[in-house]
């Protein structure tokens, strides 16, 4: 039997899953980590910690699937985007804690970089906009917090790395330092047009390029681990979301999938065209093969599933996230509650990181039933919002349905209501594990154990399709009043 190894390395958990010679998942081994918030609004991993999830869960998926190393014939590793490590290159010991994604204490800093009126020359490089959620302000911050760091770093001493790169410097024991072009292109340093990293910004930021990974294409050789008993290539990198859009087959420029983690993003793929937003959303590389990028426009939720986890840890009005389903279809009719989940700002299209979350429309009747449809529902506001962006962005793309996956897919009612709200077919895989699956493929195509694209696209099934019901009216009506809530959201 021969196996592809996929690690999905996320924010809350790290997996390792074996996919047969059919794409067929053989083995699943998975292992949450802490968070640390050491202040209001930070975020960080021990990186120690992620590399120590994705060490068990790899033995542990090889141990359940009876595989020798010599029995896997690549390697492919997905990772949560942006977060920020940086470590020294003879000891491989971070320096300090990765700072993830949804960190936000960079935020003044950037707040005064666009008044300074750098966010142009950020976006016309990177498709990205001056926010903290990007890796460059935080690899700026980690290096501004001691005198030596920056000389460190300039002396080639300290590498950078999001957790792809420092998962591969690890596992090849220090003989690579390389990345691949989704994940460098949501560091906010590389430039996506050119396929380099930008001096302009590096100086402008102050950040070494020593530091900085080698790129390569998604499907590549990235190094051989022995970590596991005996040599395995590494053969495919992208980053979380990107290789959802792979795992989804969204090959062609029009297509479009969404996923619902802990947070939501929608990817449309534009083809060879990068094309500029003008409705807040990212430019940003879907993919990239033979040195050739194809690029998507991507919206970005903060909090999707997280609502659904603030109900069961932060209420305690539900034990597990399946109830919600359960809950939604017995809620009141006549109650029009809307909740805007901002616990850490709102994302595209709005991207204001300073409000915070509001429920509206509470009367005395309201209660944990209502809660939960109205999370439930600001799931499929939030994309609605996204997909009215990128229609006005690309008007002649969009294929006009809309491919999803993640844990909030397996509740029949939210995807329903994400069909109504958004007035489009609302397609759900039969293979759920589309980041993993994207992220195998990679791996396994480049290593010649899997089909081409045409022929990946051909595999992708339809478990089912869920049509729009509502009426035109009706949406549009509880769209409106969804607007007035965010609009009333960020005016505090």
């Amino acid at each position: 039997m021969t196996f592809v190894m996929a690690i999905d390395q996320g924010t809350t958990s790290s997996r390792a899953i074996l996919f047969d010679s059919a794409m067929k998942i053989a083995a699943v081994a998975q292992k949450e980590f802490p968070q640390h918030y050491p202040a209001s609004g930070w975020v960080e991993h021990d990186p120690e910690d992620l590399w120590q999830t994705v060490l068990e869960t790899a033995r542990e998926a090889m141990e359940k699937a009876g595989a020798a190393p010599a029995d896997i014939a690549a390697i492919g590793i997905t990772n949560q985007r942006e977060t920020t490590v940086v470590w020294d290159k003879a000891t491989g010991k971070a320096v300090h804690n990765a700072i993830v994604w949804q960190d936000r204490r960079t935020a003044d800093y950037c707040a005064e970089m666009v008044a300074a009126g750098h966010e142009e020359t950020i976006t016309a490089k990177t498709g990205l906009l001056f926010d903290p959620y990007f890796s460059s302000t935080k690899l700026k911050w980690i290096l501004d917090q001691s005198g030596d760091l920056r000389d460190r770093a300039r002396a080639g001493q300290l590498l950078f790395g999001t957790v792809d790169s420092y998962l591969i410097w690890r596992m090849t024991q220090g003989a690579a330092h390389v990345t691949d072009a989704t994940n460098a292109a949501r560091t906010m340093l590389y430039d996506i047009h050119k396929g380099a990293w930008s001096t302009t910004i590096c100086d402008m930021l102050d950040v070494p390029m020593q530091m900085l990974p080698e790129v390569r294409d998604c499907a590549s050789e990235f190094g051989v681990t022995d970590v596991f008993g005996g040599a395995i290539p590494i053969l495919g990198v992208a980053g979380d979301q990107q290789a959802a859009t792979v795992g989804q087959a969204c090959f062609q420029p029009g297509m479009m999938k969404s996923t619902y983690g802990t947070g939501c993003f929608a990817l449309l793929n534009t083809g060879d065209v990068a094309v500029r937003s003008e409705n807040r959303l990212l430019t940003t590389i879907a993919y990239q093969f033979d040195g050739k990028p194809t690029y998507a426009l991507e919206g970005s939720i903060f909090i999707a599933g997280a609502v659904v986890q603030w109900l069961r840890d932060g209420l305690k009005i539900i034990t597990e996230a399946g109830a919600t389903q359960a809950m939604a279809t017995k809620a009141d009719d006549t109650q029009s509650i809307v909740m805007v989940p901002a616990f850490t700002g709102l994302g595209a299209p709005y991207w204001n990181p300073d409000c915070r979350g509001a429920i509206f429309g509470l009367t005395r009747n309201s209660g944990p039933n209502e809660f939960a449809r109205a999370a439930l529902e600001s799931v499929g506001y939030q994309t609605r919002d996204l997909l009215e962006a990128m229609q006005a962005d690309s008007p002649d793309l969009n294929d006009g349905v809309l491919r999803v996956d993640g844990g909030m897919t397996a509740s029949d009612w939210t995807m329903q209501f994400l069909a109504d709200v958004i007035g489009a077919p609302v397609d759900r895989p039969v293979v759920q594990e589309t980041t993993a699956l994207g992220a195998a493929w990679l791996a396994g195509m480049k290593a010649g154990v899997y089909p081409d694209a045409a022929g990946f696209t051909d595999s992708w099934a339809l478990q089912r399709r869920f049509e729009p019901a509502m009426e035109a009216a009706t949406r549009d009506a509880k769209y409106a009043l969804w607007k007035k809530a965010v609009a009333a959201t960020m005016a505090v």
